[in-house]
């Protein structure tokens, strides 16, 4: 069973972490974990026309609360859609000021073969400010050319339906495939195969600490 007391999810762009790893988040908070979600980008400039700017921090506000994330325990930054790597010493500095007030057992961060170039600078100095932490990483298909799948956590339908119940709060990303509740739930079966159970999500195992 995944047990973490303090659980930090590191969020490249508002919706990475929901998608990475909603229905393990919702489990874990089923089970008393304290949750944390940081965002580093509400990618403004990609908001669609007809909605304001801060329209994806509406969004990320709604979904984690879907989740069952306290709002005091959301981080919202704003840093410039792909551009982070431009930035990464100000996030390295942002994320070791955290990490005392925070103190997780457990941080979940994008996947160490993201190709993604915000979500590898997240991957990066997530794991420079962190390093005594066990790691995982989530999966995000459409960004990961290999993703090694070494662990995986089991849920129940409510987990997932709580999953896409938060993605849902995402208006402006209607449309994406990777956002429909046909292929969450496909994937989350399929990683339920591999790993015996009726439904799961898979993570990249970074450093585990025993």
């Amino acid at each position: 069973m995944l047990k973490a007391e303090r659980v930090l999810v590191l969020a490249p762009h508002t919706d990475d972490g929901e998608l990475g790893c909603g229905a393990t988040i919702a489990k874990l908070l089923e089970q008393g974990s304290k949750v944390f979600y940081a965002a580093f980008s509400t990618a403004d400039e990609s908001v669609p026309a007809h909605f304001p700017k801060d329209q994806l921090e509406k969004e990320v506000r709604e979904a984690t609360q879907i989740l069952g994330i306290p709002s005091e325990n959301l981080l919202v930054f704003n840093y410039q859609v792909r551009k982070l790597n431009y930035v990464r010493q100000e996030i390295l500095e942002e994320l070791i000021r955290l990490r005392p007030i925070i103190n997780p057992d457990l941080v979940f961060m994008p996947a160490s073969n993201d190709i993604h170039q915000d979500h590898r600078t997240v991957y990066e100095e997530g794991l420079r400010a962190f390093k005594h932490c066990s790691l995982l990483g989530y999966e995000l298909l459409w960004n990961n050319l290999t993703f090694l799948a070494n662990s995986f956590v089991g849920l129940e339908e409510r987990h997932i339906q709580l999953k896409i119940n938060a993605l849902a709060a995402y208006k402006t990303q209607e449309g994406r495939p990777y956002m429909s509740p046909a292929f969450i739930r496909s994937l989350a079966i399929v990683r339920g195969v591999q790993s015996g159970k009726p439904l799961a999500e898979a993570f990249e195992s970074i450093r585990i600490m025993l």
